[in-house]
């Protein structure tokens, strides 16, 4: 998964939020980081889009 194809399904699931969530929730399935500090720490970004999923309960696809 590209990078712009993972920010195209935060926005398309959280819409103006999603600068937010990605930023401010903590997720256990990325070792208590947020989305962004995942990125920074070069977590592939398909492992990221999985715990999002896997948090709020949406489809991976």
């Amino acid at each position: 998964m590209r990078l712009q194809d993972f920010w195209e399904r935060m926005r398309a699931e959280f819409g103006p939020l999603a600068d937010s969530f990605a930023r401010d929730h903590v997720m256990s399935d990325l070792g208590g980081r947020s989305v962004m500090e995942a990125l920074r720490d070069g977590v592939d970004v398909k492992d990221i889009w999985g715990a999002v999923a896997k948090d709020r309960g949406i489809p991976y696809f």
